[in-house]
């Protein structure tokens, strides 16, 4: 199945049954991921290209459920990379050919969105509206990059398993870190986005 020659209408609402309800993150999400697949030559991202391209995300917002909807890249497969850089952008790297595309949704957009469907008088309604048929040269900026890819980045089976030397838990694909000789975890090696908890300390909540 060639997506590119599916009705935008019908890939948008599969998009929407994914995430849960319509917004302008969807359109937007939708339209992004279209044009990076065609950028890296993939017709057909959940059959015949599945696994001929990776997609990197870079923020963690609507857009990226739009993003894993039209591509079929997940987490799970190894074909979705995320990297929370705040941004809305993506890119796109076809493995074969070693070609890849940033797109980044333009801010600029928010403001030219205003010259479409002027009778809405709802902003935020105005913008899905309008994200819908705005040219993509007005809705995003495209950069052909260059992305350093490590055997461990691939899908397919892990690579690599080691065990940490402090707390016993295996690591898989080279996310080990070497440190004063030994090999680490990234928690035990002083990266880890939690602390253990101590015994008897009451759990803080999550405004504080």
């Amino acid at each position: 199945m060639n997506i590119h020659q599916v009705p935008f209408e019908e890939i948008l609402a599969e998009s929407v049954r994914v995430h849960g309800h319509l917004c302008a993150g969807q359109v937007l999400g939708v339209r992004l991921a279209l044009l990076g697949l065609r950028l890296i030559g993939i017709k057909d991202p959940r059959g015949a290209d599945r696994k001929k391209f990776l997609v990197f995300v870079e923020i963690d917002r609507c857009a990226t459920d739009a993003i894993q909807s039209v591509t079929g890249a997940s987490l799970g497969k190894r074909s979705l990379k995320f990297y929370d850089y705040g941004i809305m952008a993506a890119t796109f790297l076809n493995l074969e050919t070693g070609r890849a595309f940033r797109v980044i949704a333009r801010e600029e957009a928010r403001e030219l969105a205003d010259r479409y469907f002027p009778e809405i008088e709802d902003r935020y309604r105005r913008q899905l509206e309008a994200y819908r048929v705005m040219p993509e040269e007005e809705l995003f900026t495209v950069q052909e990059v260059e992305v350093d890819l490590s055997e461990f980045d691939l899908p397919g089976r892990p690579r690599r398993r080691v065990r940490c030397e402090v707390c016993g838990i295996h690591v898989q694909d080279g996310r080990e870190v070497e440190l004063e000789g030994r090999i680490l975890c990234r928690p035990c090696a002083g990266g880890g986005y939690f602390r253990l908890r101590k015994p008897g300390k009451s759990s803080p909540k999550a405004s504080e």
